[in-house]
């Protein structure tokens, strides 16, 4: 019997997607939900798995086409089997690894690297693999075993294009060059980018938060909340909670505009910005205020997972009434953040360094995080955007804000 392979349906804000990699040929055997093939959007990408065990027999899109939602892609004869098709390094690992599919992104690693899933001891969800769990065994392996290929522990999204090179030409005068395809992410971040831009008049406030209480908070308590919820307890659950305080006093941060109205959330969806391989994306924690400090640190570490193994959903990116970003996990001092549309404001956190500030008339040194707030001028006023920040600032200063809800 013939199975048709479909492109699944897409979100209504998706309209297409590339086709970036078959793992499958045409005449090779398929397992029941092993991955046949990569497709990307703008958002996540997409894995498309054999609806039944058999013979691929047709393959009718290629790598780079461009599919829509529904569209026939191949074609699998259930049940048979082409005894001369060779078994498959990736067979094998769906085999060893049926209950706990990998993502794109793992398999790659894995396939690249020449290695056994079963022997990987995975810490993701249920036991899944993640890229990290992939890229701490192969740092583990002996100098020898990891042939040059290991070298490129993430793989390339952009596809890049063969360099053409004289060879009559001195080395030392060469000058290479590459060309690649903007892949479909980097491309719908440059076009929100230069959305928020044109469409917004965006402006950036600062403010500096002394972390001390933060920290000696976390200190004396993080030992029993890991003990308790099997999770650490960092800095964001703090950030998170601290700005919805903040927006439920600022209620036209939280709003958004749409065309000549304004509309105003009665929600806390937080977006959390995250980098990935691909670019960055933006999770959302949906009704962030009914979750716990415990809540929003699984949350976070969860999305961030999901985010490197390439295993986001739409619906973990929908939405978003307010957006939080760490610059200071990559040593950033102080930046302008830019918004989010349609969202009208974007909070900056930075890294926390030591200074010297004065306290009651002396000198002392304190751990220092300057703060920025970027915000569309349009619908936030000056006044409303620097007590926004205040009030972050001084719930961060006296956690007994947060706690108390006071």
């Amino acid at each position: 019997m013939s199975i048709e392979v479909r492109v699944p349906n897409l979100p209504e804000s998706v309209s297409d997607a590339t086709v970036i990699t078959w793992h499958k040929k045409a005449g090779d055997n398929v397992i029941k939900n092993e991955s046949l093939v990569d497709l990307e959007t703008d958002k996540v990408v997409l894995e498309v798995t054999a609806p039944e065990s058999g013979l691929l027999s047709q393959v009718l899109t290629e790598n780079g086409a461009i599919v829509t939602g529904g569209e026939l892609m191949a074609m699998i004869e259930a049940g048979a089997v082409n005894a001369n098709a060779p078994v498959t390094t990736e067979t094998q690992e769906h085999k060893a690894s049926s209950d706990t599919p990998l993502s794109p992104s793992v398999r790659r690693l894995i396939n690249e690297n020449t290695l056994n899933p079963a022997e990987i001891t995975g810490t993701g969800k249920s036991g899944r693999l993640t890229k990290t769990d992939v890229l701490d065994h192969l740092n583990k392996q002996p100098l020898a075993k990891t042939s040059p290929k290991t070298e490129v522990v993430s793989p390339p999204q952009e596809t890049a294009r063969p360099l053409e090179l004289n060879n009559s030409t001195p080395t030392s005068n060469l000058r290479p060059e590459q060309r690649v395809a903007m892949t479909r992410l980097r491309a719908k971040v440059a076009e929100r980018l230069l959305q928020a831009q044109q469409n917004a008049a965006m402006l950036t406030t600062f403010n500096e938060v002394n972390m001390q209480s933060v920290i000696d908070l976390r200190n004396q308590y993080k030992t029993r909340f890991e003990q308790k919820h099997n999770i650490k307890l960092g800095f964001m659950s703090f950030f998170v909670k601290a700005s919805i305080e903040a927006l439920k006093k600022f209620p036209a941060i939280n709003a958004s505009i749409d065309g000549n109205d304004i509309i105003y959330h009665g929600y806390y969806d937080l977006g959390i910005a995250v980098s990935t391989p691909r670019g960055l994306i933006v999770p959302v924690l949906h009704d962030a205020d009914q979750l716990d400090f415990a809540g929003i640190e699984k949350s976070i570490v969860d999305y961030g997972e999901k985010a490197r193994a390439g295993t986001l959903t739409y619906d973990d990116l929908k939405g978003g009434t307010f957006t939080i970003t760490n610059g200071g996990v990559f040593g950033s001092m102080l930046s302008t953040p830019i918004l989010n549309p349609p969202q009208c404001a974007i909070l900056g956190m930075h890294a926390i360094k030591e200074r010297a500030v004065v306290e009651n008339g002396q000198i002392v040194i304190r751990p220092i995080m300057y703060l920025a707030l970027s915000y569309d001028h349009r619908l936030v006023d000056g006044r409303e955007a620097v007590q926004f920040l205040v009030t972050i600032k001084e719930c961060l200063e006296a956690p007994a804000h947060l706690l108390l809800n006071i």
